[in-house]
This record gives structure tokens, sequence and C-alpha cells, in this order.
């Protein structure tokens, strides 16, 4: 296990975060709705500290540093906090409900962030590529955001806080929805009214889109 040579990153819950990152945004997310506590190192991912060199060999953000324990890939991140701070808690108690969390966050993960990254890193044909994926991939779960006031769930969840994210992106990301797709824009103001929302957004991520009254 690494542990932390800083005497400060030992004392503290830590997170190292960049300032506009959508998997960084879904772990600030989880914390922002725990009410925990903690302090952000903002980091550039193309040049990050030296701490974080020593701290995680991928090099990677986000990256959490509690006490001698260092976790990194937002999934581990997010799990582990829901389950160190339970309340309230951002998981179903059922296996089944879980399992399809899980299941969910992972094509997240897979399908709908790299496209995301293209859209913000890509040369014009990733990006008009990626854009016109990440807008199938989102009116192709329109029953899903239909079917329940949260994110395959009743209350807010881990999947809430890796699908949030990408919504609020949506006006920076250049995508527009058609007018049957409101449940999507329902969804999104439901979560960003909530105070933990606003609580998770870094200056830079304030002004991608608007948050409502």
């Amino acid at each position: 296990m690494v542990v932390a040579a800083n005497p400060r990153l030992r004392n503290a819950l830590t997170l190292f975060s960049a300032r506009d990152c959508v998997v960084c945004h879904r772990v600030r997310l989880v914390l922002a709705a725990k009410g925990v506590t903690y302090e952000m190192v903002p980091v550039d991912p193309n040049h990050p500290p030296e701490d974080l060199i020593d701290l995680n060999p991928f090099h990677s953000v986000p990256t959490l540093v509690d006490r001698d324990l260092v976790l990194y890939a937002a999934s581990v991140v997010s799990e582990y906090l829901d389950e160190r701070y339970p309340h309230p808690p951002l998981m179903p108690i059922d296996p089944l409900s879980r399992a399809r969390l899980r299941l969910a966050m992972l094509r997240i993960e897979h399908e709908w962030v790299p496209q995301i990254q293209a859209i913000q890193h890509g040369a014009k044909g990733q990006v008009d590529s990626g854009r016109k994926r990440l807008k199938e991939l989102l009116l192709a779960s329109l029953p899903l955001f239909k079917a329940s006031r949260f994110f395959l769930n009743q209350e807010m969840s881990l999947a809430d806080c890796a699908m949030a994210p990408i919504i609020w992106r949506l006006p920076a990301l250049g995508i527009s929805l058609p007018k049957d797709a409101h449940p999507i824009e329902d969804y999104g103001q439901r979560i960003f009214r909530s105070p933990g929302f606003a609580r998770s957004l870094t200056p830079e991520e304030r002004l991608l889109a608007e948050l409502p009254a």
C-alpha cells in the first residue's frame, strides 16, 4: 500500500482533482452529497504534481488520500466514500438494484465519458462523432429518465453522481436536445437544485451552465 509522505495529506481527507473534469466532478458530487469536509488539490492532468506522482502509479485524477489510504479511479473512490460515510446512503440495499446501478455506471464510464473526452480534446472529426454518439446515448436512455425520479432509482444514488456531471456539461459540449427529451432536462434541474450539487462545482465548472433559481 502506498502511504502519503506529506504529513498534511495524512491529516486531512484530500482529493486530487482537475478543475473541469467529468469523472472528478463525479467524486466531488459524492463528497458534497455526504456533506464531507475535504481538501481539494487542483491538478493539471498534463502536469501532475510530485505528490500525485508519488501516490498514484497512473498519475491520474481523481485520487483520494484518507490518512494512510490512497485510492484512485472514480468508481473505486465513489464506492469507498459511500461505505466510509454511510449517511445518506447512495446505493440501494438489495443486491439486484446495486448490481443494476453498478452496470449502469460501468456503461457511463466506458460509453459516455469517452465521447465527452473526444468532444473536449479531439480533432474536428472526433468532436463531431463524439457529439453525435453522446446525443444518441442520451436519447436511447430517455425511458430510464422517465421511469423514476432519479437515474434507475427513486432516491439519489452513485449513478446520479456519475450522470449529473454529464447533463451539466451538455450546453458547453454543444449538445441540444429535442423537445420530447424534456425528462432529461427535468432530471438535471432536480439534481442541480440540490445544495450539494452547487457545492460540488469548481469555479471553472460553474461557468459551463446556469444553476436553477
